[in-house]
């Protein structure tokens, strides 16, 4: 059988499992295109219309469906550019059926509640307060709801509303048995499954290869997990704020990023909740442009993130929203790595706010997803969006928290915070791919490898931003049967260490140090030496006043003492050439006089540097040794960067007591004493 016919077989397959066991729940995901461009509505009130007419597998019951769908948007979904239109047709025939967005306030002077049609654009027509008790997201930021309406304009009482709403209707699945979607899932294989999901939510699987699938899978975590916070930064069009505003009507996105925390948390004039009460999921549209017009508001953001509850006046609420964060990256991840942090675009008080990033159980790389393309969108089955988000809103009622404790346990770099992540990830994706709770220990091991990376990628963050408070990063998991421990790694950080191991060439020297920026870098030095008469000259350091005395400094020190090193280092008969590598990005340090004495003396004597070795310390224009500022945050980078051993002064060996035993143990730690001694140390000369 070719591929081709393979293929074919297994498609029709899937289809009969689904015909069978999701009769009536799923729909052609073509259809929801073809309709949607030309009506602006959310996918799920699409949906909601095609699962009533056009569920069918018959391409005759579709088509008239599909022509049953447009008539009635055609018929009855306001245009705001219409509205005036539906509204004289509901005063000619007395009655309308329309579908808008309806949201709902209490008018407390007449003690009613006053409902506004978004579309329509009327205000104040009087609602039932059945509908109120049964829909409260009428109260915050409205729902879509099919109404039917009716007008009556009163001589006798000019100050009434013509406008009666006789029925409303908001758009979502009438029920759902959530033992029928357990029972079911075991007839579809893990793949079949995953492919299932995502075809849900509008996107072609077969055009992803496994790795996207997953970063497409983790977006929905925040719908079927209470209280998740996670964060995708990335570039524009890979469809990240698509999920929160599309695919369920359970999620709310704030676009602009300007709110209030009367609005997000607690109003105490009116007594009300605010969108996190009422929502699975607050979605925060360009992170850039979050901004509270409260000042307590970041604190109360925090509090919240951390607890699922915050304190406003005199009592404390408790709340099960998501917190989503997704915003762009305008350059490169490669060129933010190396000269900020990937917390960069959120807004000052954030991003260097630690607390604030330390509550983030997930940040996914959004720059490994490709940006959208018209085949990357389904025209294959999938489930009604409404009835999906039905399923991972039913799920968010169990908690698979503890699903790998039976096969592995985590291990002990991971802190209070990063359990809880990774703990709640975990979680979140076995709802999503096994929701019957039936999964094997290589299930389960995939899900807590990406758990991990996906935290992992949060606190290699906020080691650069907040130093050695956060220096655990090396995550790993240890099986209980092998006891075998497992690291995991962050793709971004890369296998590319920044200083090479093996022997390297005479004159290559590193070094680390604060730079211009005020971050912690790795800067290479690289020497020349021909014939000459003693010149010096050096390129890399740009315009950078303090680097050129550096470096001048440590010439004229060797001028005057380089007998003692050796005699044959020559400042009168050669020419030496330095350039200087900075190798993060962070501009240039003033921390080079003791780096290129060595550099120097490593080319004059034809002696390469010890292997994977770094240079700390400095030397002053006397000839006094300079000790290292910030010993932990330094010997930290230098474990990043790939050193093996590392050269630190004498004076320095009282701060050894603020490093962290564990990266003392990662070096070959070398004292020395004096420039000299450093020299002979660093080139390993008895």
């Amino acid at each position: 059988m070719s591929e081709l016919e393979m293929g074919i077989k297994n498609v029709s397959e899937l289809l009969e499992k689904l015909k069978t066991h999701f009769s009536g729940k799923i729909v052609r995901k073509d259809l929801t295109k073809k309709i949607k461009e030309g009506a602006n509505v959310p996918v799920y009130v699409l949906e909601y219309l095609l699962g009533m007419y056009c569920s069918s597998m018959d391409q005759e019951e579709i088509d008239a469906g599909v022509q049953n769908v447009k008539q009635i948007l055609a018929e009855n979904y306001v245009r705001p550019d219409e509205a005036q239109k539906i509204i004289s047709k509901l005063r000619e025939r007395g009655s309308y059926t329309v579908i808008d967005k309806v949201s709902v306030k209490l008018n407390y002077k007449n003690d009613i509640y006053e409902s506004e049609f978004s579309n329509l654009g009327i205000k104040n027509v009087p609602l039932a307060e059945k509908y109120v008790s049964d829909f409260e997201r009428l109260l915050c930021g409205g729902i879509w709801c099919i109404v039917q309406m009716e007008y009556f304009y009163d001589e006798a009482d000019k100050n009434r509303c013509p406008f009666i709403i006789r029925k409303l209707t908001p758009i979502q699945m009438p029920s759902l048995d959530i033992d029928e979607v357990k029972s079911a899932r075991a007839n579809f294989s893990d793949e079949e499954w995953i492919d299932l999901v995502l075809r849900s939510t509008g996107m072609e699987p077969s055009q992803f290869d496994k790795r996207v699938k997953w970063l497409h899978l983790a977006r929905l975590i925040p719908l079927i997990e209470n209280n998740y916070n996670f964060c995708e930064l990335g570039p524009r069009g890979t469809g990240k704020s698509h999920i929160y505003k599309e695919i369920s009507p359970n999620s709310i996105l704030v676009s602009g990023g300007q709110t209030t925390v009367a609005n997000l948390f607690y109003n105490m004039g009116s007594k009300t909740v605010g969108l996190v009460g009422l929502w699975d999921c607050v979605a925060f549209d360009e992170v850039a442009g979050i901004k509270f017009k409260d000042q307590d508001g970041v604190q109360i953001m925090k509090d919240y993130m951390a607890s699922g509850s915050f304190s406003r006046g005199k009592e404390e609420k408790n709340a099960y929203a998501s917190m989503v964060f997704v915003g762009n990256i305008n350059q490169s991840v490669d060129v933010l790595l190396k000269t900020s942090h990937l917390f960069d675009p959120f807004p000052e008080a954030m991003s260097n706010d630690s607390a604030f990033l330390d509550r983030l159980h997930c940040y996914l790389p959004g720059w490994e997803i490709p940006k959208y393309r018209p085949e990357y969108f389904t025209d294959d089955y999938g489930f009604i969006t409404d009835y999906f988000s039905e399923i991972m809103r039913e799920l968010r009622k169990i908690s698979y928290a503890d699903a790998y404790d039976k096969y592995f346990k985590l291990g002990n770099n991971l802190n209070q915070r990063d359990v809880i992540a990774v703990k709640k990830t975990v979680s979140g994706l076995v709802k999503l791919i096994h929701p019957d709770g039936q999964f094997t220990k290589e299930n389960v091991e995939e899900i807590l490898r990406f758990a991990l990376e996906m935290r992992r990628r949060v606190k290699e963050q906020l080691k650069k931003i907040g130093g050695m408070e956060f220096y655990d990063v090396n995550f790993s998991y240890i099986d209980h049967e092998t006891f075998n421990e497992d690291y995991v790694s962050v793709p971004e950080q890369g296998g590319g260490k920044l200083i090479p191991e093996g022997m390297g060439k005479p004159g290559h020297i590193y070094t680390v140090s604060r730079g211009k920026s005020g971050m912690i870098g790795v800067y290479k030095l690289e020497m020349q030496m021909t014939a000459g008469n003693g010149k010096f000259e050096r390129t890399g350091i740009g315009s950078d006043r303090e680097a050129k005395e550096a470096v001048d400094t440590a010439y004229r020190y060797l001028k005057a003492n380089g007998k003692n090193i050796s005699g044959s280092i020559s400042t009168t008969t050669k020419d030496y050439l330095m350039h200087v590598q900075d190798l993060n990005g962070i501009g240039m340090t003033k921390r080079l006089t003791l780096p290129t004495v060595v550099a120097i003396c490593s080319i004059a004597l034809h002696k390469p540097a010890l292997s994977s070795a770094v240079i700390l310390g400095d030397l002053s224009i006397g000839g006094t040794i300079i000790k290292v500022e910030e010993l932990a945050n330094t010997l930290q980078v230098c474990l990043d960067s790939g050193a093996k051993k590392v050269l630190i002064p004498i004076t320095s060996a009282v701060d050894l007591g603020t490093v962290p035993s564990e990266l003392i143990g990662c070096f070959n730690i070398i004292f020395y004493q004096s420039a000299e001694d450093a020299v002979f140390k660093a080139l390993g000369v008895d």
